[in-house]
C-alpha cells in the first residue's frame, strides 16, 4: 500500500520536536508503509495486529507512539515489548534508546535470560517505563516481586509469532493477563499464526488488522541465486564464493548444530576468520560473538535460524544457505539478514538434486524469484555460461 507512504509524513503526524530530532538523526526522511499505517493508530490507542515482513521498520513503527505518550514523572512500568530472543530485545532497546536520545528521564531497561539478576535489579531500580524483556526473564521478575504491570498502557508483542510458535504461549498470556484490560495490545507477526489470532480474540479490543506487504522502497534490495551443486561438492563450492573475495561480512546459515561446528572448524582451517551460533552456545558467549561480529573482528558468521533471531547488522553483505531452511518463512528471515539500510544484498543458495523439491516449495512462496547459476569447469557460472563474477 505505498500510497499510505505518498500521504502520511513524519510532520504529519504531530510528533514531539524530541522525536522528529532523534528521527532525523537516525537518518529517516520519510516514513516506511509499516510505519504510516500503525503509528497514527497507535497514537489514538487502537489495538492492532499486523503481519509485516523484517527489514520495514517495526520497532519505530511502535516505538515512535509508545515514547510519546510515555509519562516522565510517573515511575511505574507503563510500556512493555515482550520479543522472542535475547538478541532481538537488545536490538529493540538499541532503537529504543536512540529514539528517546532527547527525552529527559525516560528510562529503558532490557531484561533477558543468560544476564545475571543483580544487573537486572539495579536497572530497575532506576524505575524504567520502558521495559523489553524476553517473556521468561520477565515472569521470572514478576514473581520475585521485582515488575508491577498493573500500570501498563501499552504492550508490544513483537515477532508474536515465533515466540508462540517457540513455547511461550503459557508466559506471554500470563503476562497479559497482569496488565490493565484497558491497556492497548499491539500484535507484530511475519505471518499468519493460531495462537495469535487465538491472543488476539481473547485479549484485545477491537483491533485494526494490517497486512504490509514490502512496497519497492521497503522491500531489502537483494538479489538471490541459486546454485546447482552435489553434496560432495558443496563446502568446495562455498570455498569458492568466500574465495572470490568479494564480500567482507557474510552470515552462512546451517540448519543443524553439528553441521554449524563442524562448518566454522572447516572454515578456520582454511584460514578464515569465522565464528559460529547455535543454541547450545552459552549466552555470554553468543553476546562476544555478536559484538565482535558487529565490529568487524571477524567476517563471516555460521548460525543456525533460532540463533540468529533478532540478528540486526546493518552492514552484512551477503548471505549463502549452506543447507536450506525446513520452514519457507524462514528463507526470508535469512535473506532479510542482508540488504538493511537501503544497502543492497546477495543471497546464495546451495542446492542439491535431493533439495530441490525443497526449493520449489520454496519458490511458491516467494514473489520475487531466484537467479540460476552453476558450475561449469569449476567457473560458477550464469546461464549463458559466462563466468559469474565477469559481472559483479
Amino acid at each position: 500500500m505505498s500510497e499510505s507512504n505518498t500521504q502520511v509524513t513524519f510532520e504529519s503526524m504531530d510528533l514531539s520536536r524530541e522525536i522528529m530530532l532523534a528521527i532525523k538523526d537516525m537518518g529517516f526522511t520519510t516514513p516506511s508503509t509499516v510505519q504510516a499505517r500503525t503509528i497514527p493508530l497507535m497514537m489514538n490507542g487502537v489495538d492492532i495486529n499486523a503481519i509485516a515482513p523484517t527489514g520495514t521498520g517495526k520497532t519505530c513503527a511502535f516505538g515512535i507512539p509508545m515514547l510519546e505518550y510515555v509519562q516522565l514523572n510517573d515511575p511505574s512500568v507503563q510500556e512493555v515489548v515482550l520479543a522472542p530472543t535475547r538478541e532481538l530485545a537488545l536490538q529493540i532497546g538499541d532503537e529504543l534508546t536512540k529514539l528517546a536520545k532527547y527525552i529527559k528521564g525516560c528510562r529503558i531497561a532490557v531484561l533477558y535470560g543468560g544476564q545475571p539478576i543483580p544487573k537486572q535489579l539495579s536497572a530497575l531500580k532506576r524505575k524504567p517505563q520502558i521495559i523489553v524483556a524476553t517473556p521468561g526473564r520477565l515472569l521470572d521478575h514478576m514473581n520475585r516481586g521485582n515488575i508491577h504491570l498493573n500500570a501498563v498502557h501499552t504492550m508490544v508483542l513483537d515477532e508474536a509469532d515465533e515466540m508462540l510458535n517457540m513455547g511461550f504461549v503459557k508466559d506471554v498470556t500470563r503476562i497479559i493477563e497482569a496488565t490493565p484490560k484497558e491497556r492497548q495490545l499491539v500484535l507484530f507477526s511475519a505471518t499468519m499464526h493460531q495462537d495469535v489470532l487465538t491472543i488476539a480474540w481473547k485479549y484485545q479490543n477491537d483491533p485494526v488488522e494490517i497486512t504490509v506487504e514490502a512496497t519497492k522502497e521497503d522491500r531489502p534490495q537483494i538479489a538471490q541465486y541459486v546454485i546447482a551443486t552435489e553434496q560432495s561438492k558443496k563446502i568446495d563450492n562455498l570455498l569458492y564464493l568466500l574465495d572470490a573475495d568479494v564480500y567482507q561480512r557474510i552470515m552462512i546459515f546451517c540448519n543443524t548444530k553439528f553441521m554449524t561446528d563442524r562448518l566454522t572448524s572447516k572454515l578456520k582451517k582454511e584460514g578464515y576468520s569465522a565464528e559460529c551460533l547455535h543454541g547450545d552456545i552459552r549466552q555470554s558467549q553468543r553476546n562476544v560473538v555478536m559484538s565482535d561480529f558487529r565490529k568487524g573482528k571477524f567476517s563471516i558468521l555460521v548460525a543456525t535460524d533460532v540463533a540468529a533471531r533478532g540478528i540486526d547488522v546493518d552492514d552484512v553483505e551477503a548471505v549463502i544457505n549452506f543447507d536450506l531452511p525446513e520452514e519457507n518463512e524462514y528463507y526470508l528471515h535469512r535473506i532479510g539478514r542482508t540488504g538493511r539500510a537501503h544497502k543492497h544484498g546477495v543471497s546464495f543458495s546451495l542446492v542439491t538434486f535431493r533439495e530441490s523439491v525443497r526449493m520449489d516449495e520454496i519458490l511458491k512462496y516467494m514473489i520475487a524469484q531466484p537467479t540460476p547459476l552453476h558450475f561449469e569447469d569449476d567457473v560458477l557460472r550464469c546461464e549463458d555460461g559466462t563466468p559469474f563474477f565477469d559481472h559483479i
